[in-house]
């Protein structure tokens, strides 16, 4: 009996094979799902109807390739269906038009709407045959075929078996898909982790339990995450990332379990990775399930940014697949969704640091990145994680803000009284830096994160009474107020504009900032900062090496008690003068730069050791 598929368009095959040409392997995928969705409604209707003694439990999904006939067959043993039902799910298809469907779905995925799952066969089949045989012994076997036109033929035949089998008849364009290293590679990708078992083999009479090579299972039906936590010991989570990612040789640091029925349904597992000090790309990504059948691993708009440097699963029904990022980021279920994983995740890191601490402290390298990021990016995350995030010293020391805020709220602070966190951002060209502050008895944090300038910030804002200052940005007298410093001036204001004019007259082809200070007579006669300030805005613009044209953000603090500048002004000659303060500048320059924080004596000194014994 021929008949004509009830569409409103008569081009509705065409759109569905150029439209979807792209995730053209999407097909297979359906068609499982939809065969799962067949078994899984029988094991209902038995159970409901408690008929479990006329149905076998032995539940499978098979495929298997026929390369003699071009074939691809997906069959299970599940509800199956009579003629009516035929008519309802494959028959009709209900389109407001083409044009329109175009319009409205051009930028998403519609595999999966409208009933188009079984119809997505006809991407790479140039005929597509349906034999199934209702649950119901009472119904007759059917037969449906289609060319991939709106023409199909129906009729009632013979099945032994109860359920469905799709036939795929692949075109010549397609012939990879009845490869079967191809095939197997895509079931393990799309239907890895479905709840009912599937079977891969190149022949229709292969026995499942046959130990062969020809006949594979795909899936675990009972992934890790669909169990209860309390279930699961360590190495079960360790199997299971073993699982997800097979080329992966490290183990996680530790792990989240999602568990959650309402106000929505979500379940997944979230692993911890060591990731060191650096911000990659990640190959291995977390991935979005349905009701356990993958879906995607671009979870942008579900999972927060600052999370996406994790591994692992998320499983909900609650979440739609079908609309854009900008929906995602306004519908209010996906709002929820990524709230909870925010809180699960920074509940499981307090319990982490609270529980052993001295653990928490040996991974704090390789998740410190993640925690920045988060409490840059994310208020709720920040509020909770202020309590475990950790600062280390110079020393390695690990303290919280509050235990860092206490032990030096007493002796550094600033002239309007704000407690000063002085920073090293790194420990060898700011040598020079945290000697002088460590010989005042100043405690200095280690911040090396390509974060860190973002993360002060935002303390900054959250705690006014704190201020972070690096430690070469200034003297460290003029960055802590030291109620015992006595200023005293070696110069008189006559000698102070005579030696500050010479300076000038040297640096004026890079314009510096030329600065007077009253230091000690042992500190360096010329000292070269960027204030913290000015230095802030150059790393949170991302710039890279200044250049001529940026020195002006340079100050050059001149020491006008140091016996140097003195000297200087004893010269007579003019000439001479300037001829001192030139080499003084070119060697504060270089030590600047070049030396790794030593100051201009050892420099002149290692030069005169070398010119010694050369």
């Amino acid at each position: 009996m021929k008949n004509k598929i009830s569409v409103n368009s008569e081009n509705i095959f065409p759109i569905i094979k150029k439209f979807l040409y792209s995730d053209k392997e999407i097909f297979l995928r359906e068609l499982i799902a939809n065969a799962t969705d067949a078994t899984i409604k029988l094991k209902m209707i038995s159970r409901l109807n408690h008929i479990d003694d006329l149905i076998s439990n032995d539940f499978k999904i098979k495929v298997f390739i026929n390369k003699k006939n071009k074939s691809l067959h997906i069959v299970d043993n599940g509800v199956g269906m009579n003629k009516k039902e035929i008519e309802k799910y494959i028959n009709q298809i209900a389109f407001s038009g083409a044009e329109e469907f175009i319009k409205k779905y051009k930028n998403s995925s519609i595999i999966g709407h409208f009933g188009l799952g079984f119809y997505s066969s006809f991407m790479v089949s140039n005929k597509v045959v349906i034999l199934t045989q209702s649950y119901n012994s009472n119904d007759s076997s059917m037969l449906w075929s289609c060319d991939g036109s709106t023409n199909f033929f129906m009729k009632e035949t013979e099945k032994k078996n109860r359920g469905t089998e799709i036939i795929l008849y692949i075109d010549d364009e397609n012939n990879e898909f009845l490869n079967y290293d191809h095939v197997f590679k895509l079931l393990k990708k799309y239907c890895k982790f479905m709840p009912i078992p599937i079977y891969l083999s190149l022949h229709k009479d292969d026995q499942i339990n046959e130990k062969s090579r020809k006949v594979n299972i795909i899936n675990n039906v009972s992934p890790a995450w669909k169990k209860n936590p309390n279930e699961l010991k360590n190495k079960d989570y360790l199997d299971f990332h073993k699982e997800l990612y097979p080329s992966q040789l490290d183990d996680p640091l530790f792990w989240v379990h999602l568990n959650i029925d309402h106000p929505f349904h979500l379940n997944g597992i979230l692993f911890f990775p060591k990731i060191e000090k650096r911000i990659d790309l990640q190959k291995e990504k977390i991935f979005l399930y349905q009701n356990q059948v993958y879906v995607t691993d671009n979870l942008e708009g579900i999972v927060p940014d600052f999370l996406s440097l994790l591994r692992g699963v998320i499983d909900s029904p609650d979440i739609p697949l079908n609309v854009s990022r900008s929906h995602l980021q306004s519908d209010n279920s996906v709002k929820s969704i990524s709230k909870y994983i925010t809180r699960k995740v920074s509940d499981k890191l307090s319990f982490l640091f609270k529980n052993d601490r001295n653990d928490f402290q040996k991974k704090w390298e390789d998740i410190k990145i993640i925690i920045e990021y988060g409490m840059i990016s994310d208020d709720q995350f920040f509020n909770k994680s202020i309590d475990f995030f950790l600062f280390t010293n110079i020393d390695n020391d690990f303290f919280t803000l509050n235990e860092f805020k206490k032990l030096i709220e007493e002796k550094q602070k600033n002239k309007e009284g704000k407690i000063i966190f002085l920073y090293s951002s790194n420990k060898e060209l700011q040598f020079r830096s945290i000697k002088e502050s460590k010989n005042r008895g100043y405690e200095i944090l280690f911040l090396n994160s390509p974060l860190s300038v973002h993360l002060i910030q935002k303390l900054e804002l959250s705690y006014n009474d704190i201020s972070f200052i690096r430690v070469d940005s200034d003297h460290i007298d003029k960055i802590i107020f030291r109620k015992d410093k006595i200023s005293f001036s070696s110069l008189n204001e006559e000698e102070k504009n005579l030696i500050k004019n010479c300076i000038n007259n040297q640096l004026k082809n890079y314009e510096f900032s030329v600065q007077l200070e009253e230091l000690s007579e042992k500190d360096r006669p010329f000292l070269i900062i960027i204030p913290e300030y000015l230095r802030r805005i150059k790393e949170m613009n991302s710039l890279r090496n200044m250049n001529q044209k940026d020195l002006d953000k340079y100050q050059l603090i001149v020491n006008i008690n140091h016996h140097l500048i003195k000297k200087i002004l004893q010269v007579k000659s003019e000439k001479e003068k300037n001829e001192i303060i030139k080499e003084t500048l070119n060697l504060t320059l270089i030590s600047s730069n070049l030396l790794k924080g030593k100051n201009l004596d050892d420099f002149i000194s290692d030069k005169l050791t070398k010119l010694t014994y050369s």
